[in-house]
């Protein structure tokens, strides 16, 4: 072979392989959550960018600092990020505020729901299509154990109709009746909303035996049925960093009493977060 291209196959090789270990390479970011009821640490993933940049932006700009905790569920997750919760009164429903823009989605089958992962919040899939995250909203999983049965039955046909009903509903042919639904919801008007729903959901049902049933990994399997998590989740959330000290905190927290809105009924506030040096 010729020297000149032996050295530009040899380079693009190089290339190749640096780029796939990137990532391990790459320094990770340490976060700290203070809390008034304990600390906790986050690394957030250098394989999700968009998502990691725009969390260490967030956090050097102090935007979490005084926020809420405002939806607590046991043995599933804890979430927080809502602007409008730093000075919320008692029993003020939250979730809604944020930042005008949307995250791409960064799905990536190495990272899933296990117990500990911190994980991007969003929009509902018939009002937000690409299932792009939220400009700032987060949760923290807490979940629970899952047995190998359930998770290969119960849950992959969950996850499955899950994701043919997102690509049901971007299908060219019923962005007619997206735009119905989400014109109904919009203004509220909760019968006809639900309507075009079901209509989405029948054809999910009709198209199921059609498609291949969604398969954990041997990692999933094993995470799920040990430590736990919220498998249901995968691949329509995107995770982007997980707890590496403090889960008693998360605990705590996804134990509060809570209202009818899984609002914690003692507020839980995040005091301030920082990069960890």
């Amino acid at each position: 072979m010729n020297y000149k291209k032996s050295f530009v196959l040899f380079s693009i090789i190089t290339a190749i392989l640096c780029g796939f270990s990137s990532f391990d390479n790459q320094k990770e970011t340490h976060i700290l959550i203070e809390t008034n009821v304990g600390n906790i640490k986050l690394k957030l993933y250098n394989e999700t960018p968009k998502h990691r940049d725009n969390f260490i932006k967030l956090v050097k700009e102090h935007y979490y600092d005084s926020v809420l905790f405002h939806r607590c569920i046991q043995n599933f997750m804890i979430q927080s990020g809502d602007p409008d919760s730093k000075k919320a009164k008692p029993n003020v429903v939250l979730g809604e505020g944020g930042p005008e823009y949307t995250i791409p989605a960064e799905f990536n089958t190495k990272l899933f729901h296990k117990r500990g992962v911190l994980a991007a919040a969003r929009e509902s899939d018939l009002d937000n299509l690409k299932q792009e995250s939220s400009g700032s909203q987060f949760y923290i999983v807490q979940g629970k154990v899952f047995n190998d049965s359930l998770l290969r039955n119960v849950l992959a046909k969950r996850i499955t109709k899950m994701k043919l009903f997102n690509e049901i509903i971007n299908r060219e042919e019923n962005k007619i009746y997206v735009e119905k639904y989400q014109s109904f919801a919009k203004n509220k008007n909760t019968d006809s909303a639900n309507f075009y729903y079901s209509f989405f959901d029948k054809k999910v049902d009709a198209e199921f035996s059609t498609v291949p049933l969604y398969k954990f990994s041997d990692e999933q399997i094993q995470a799920y049925s040990t430590i736990g998590g919220t498998p249901h989740l995968d691949g329509s959330y995107t995770v982007f960093g997980e707890v590496t000290e403090g889960m008693n905190v998360v605990e705590m927290i996804a134990a509060q009493k809570t209202d009818e809105n899984n609002r914690p009924k003692t507020d839980i506030r995040i005091i301030k977060m920082s990069i960890i040096p």
